[in-house]
């Protein structure tokens, strides 16, 4: 099946502390993104890089919280711009860019799902749940907070209106080795089903993925994928700002993209965390390139044989 997939650029980096991540849009396109794509038979639209206004600043009774005017302003634009996205081709790729992004992304492929009278789900592929909220993140990074804002918490005021909030039994975790107790409280507390590193290593990806991928194509619903660099070993992964040991190994992460290519399923990625500025000669930016081209319908006899050496 031929796709158009739109590439949009999401040069944000408010939501962390590291810099770097805005260069992450125009670093997957350097390492041939929309080149790969279309060696695949789709068909590439490359929407530029999306940008905010100036903004005044924004008071909040957590003295922590950085970049919280700035993080808002990403949100509406991002939501429209997804949403928008969503309209003009079969698959948007959101570029990033700090996982704060989401804030913006999911809830517009969600409104466009709502119009299409469809249930937005999502797999969440990261080291960290995200779902502190305004009020608990103690570090004050707002890349920390996208879950916990779409799924509809309290405690986001000044942020757009949700117009198509998504239900948290709708999510699917994975990878996730990396939580804080507010976090774990949220989780606990929560319908998202959470496979974290343990529970891999344990059982495997294939029957948990499959189970979701089954839940999703029952309800024919869309699916956006969350794909996280710190989902991944920073052995094979290094250009992150928020390494955590033990992730994802090549393999896992391609059989994962392999499972929902054969699914039909996914409406809608993000690639998010690349800092160049961490990077091994673009390895980093390569390793999600191919993932996106394992989702997008490369086998394992079709990859072309890459040096990772470092």
């Amino acid at each position: 099946m031929t796709l158009t997939c739109a590439l949009v650029g999401a040069p944000v980096q408010t939501g962390t502390q590291q810099d770097g991540c805005i260069m992450g849009p125009d670093a997957f396109r350097t390492a041939g993104l929309a080149r790969t794509i279309e060696t695949l038979g789709h068909r590439v639209i490359d929407l530029g890089n999306a940008a905010i206004d100036p903004v005044d600043a924004m008071d909040h009774p957590n003295p922590a919280l950085r970049g919280l005017s700035e993080t808002a302003a990403w949100a509406a634009t991002l939501e429209h711009a997804a949403f928008t996205a969503s309209q003009a081709s079969d698959l948007p790729i959101f570029l990033g860019g700090d996982h704060s992004l989401a804030i913006g992304t999911v809830p517009g492929v969600a409104r466009h799902a709502a119009d299409k009278g469809q249930e937005q789900f999502v797999l969440w592929l990261d080291a960290h749940p995200d779902i502190h909220t305004l009020d608990t993140t103690a570090s004050g990074n707002l890349h920390g907070t996208p879950t916990a804002y779409f799924t509809g918490r309290t405690g986001f005021d000044g942020y757009p209106a949700l117009k198509a909030p998504i239900k948290p039994e709708n999510i699917c975790m994975m990878g996730i080795r990396s939580v804080d107790p507010a976090e774990n409280a949220a989780l606990s507390d929560s319908a998202i089903q959470v496979y974290d590193m343990r529970s891999i290593d344990e059982d495997g990806i294939r029957a948990p993925l499959q189970g979701f991928l089954s839940k999703v194509e029952a309800a024919n619903g869309a699916l956006h994928v969350s794909l996280d660099v710190d989902f991944l070993d920073p052995s094979i992964a290094p250009a992150v700002g928020t390494t955590v040991p033990g992730g994802a190994t090549f393999r896992e992460a391609h059989l994962i993209m392999e499972m929902l290519c054969d699914s039909g399923l996914v409406t809608s990625l993000d690639l998010v965390e690349l800092n160049p500025f961490l990077d091994e000669r673009g390895r980093t930016a390569h390793l999600m390139v191919d993932l996106t081209a394992s989702l997008l319908g490369r086998k394992v006899l079709d990859r072309p044989t890459r040096s990772h050496q470092s």
